[in-house]
């Protein structure tokens, strides 16, 4: 029943999204993988822009003392990255050991680390089939986990820290990457991200 329900969940958050970007189905129905791989997609493109999107010098800006400054952000994403999709594809975690937020220190070696932690979790997204979904993957913390779960996360916390990001290019009076696109399809100023 909990596999049921956590797959129900997992349609829920990612249908909706592959639908609302005109999603790979073009009005047709959209499965979990499909509709995963879309979700990963677009917040893959919209933290690739982010992290370009400040200069150098302000790799190291930090809104307040407490908090990543905004290339240890795009460092943390990356950690992530490579310890989900190496549980899920089931290999040794290449960036073990290499704590990003603080050994990449200028703006192209986070976004260097940045495209190599989407370039390792590609295939991962790719791989995905409605049924491999449901694929029980061991290792990680709490037990095992269906790969959909897993994998949500990186979408989940992607999303999270683009969020975090566009407060800091608001910061420097930058326009946040969703934005731009939204001024550039005709959307308005925007208001939000």
């Amino acid at each position: 029943m909990k596999r049921v329900l956590c797959l129900a969940l997992g349609a829920s958050l990612f249908v909706p999204a592959a639908f609302a970007q005109g999603g790979p189905g073009g009005g047709q129905p959209v499965g979990i993988a499909a509709g995963m791989q879309a979700s990963y997609n677009r917040v893959k493109s919209m933290l690739v822009a982010s992290a370009d999107k400040l200069s150098e010098a302000d790799y190291t800006f930090k809104p307040v003392n407490e908090i990543r400054s905004y290339g240890q952000l795009w460092g943390h994403v990356a950690n992530f990255q490579y310890g989900q999709c190496a549980q899920v594809k089931g290999v040794p975690n290449p960036n073990q050991g290499n704590n990003l937020e603080q050994t990449a220190t200028t703006k192209a070696a986070v976004v260097k680390a940045l495209a190599d932690s989407f370039a390792f979790c590609d295939d991962a997204f790719a791989a995905l089939t409605d049924q491999s979904v449901a694929e029980m993957v061991t290792g990680g913390r709490g037990g095992p986990r269906a790969k959909a779960v897993i994998l949500s996360a990186v979408v989940e916390h992607g999303n999270e820290m683009y969020g975090i990001g566009t407060v800091y290019q608001r910061l420097k009076g930058v326009v946040p990457p969703s934005t731009e696109a939204q001024q550039q399809r005709g959307g308005g100023p925007g208001r939000g991200n």
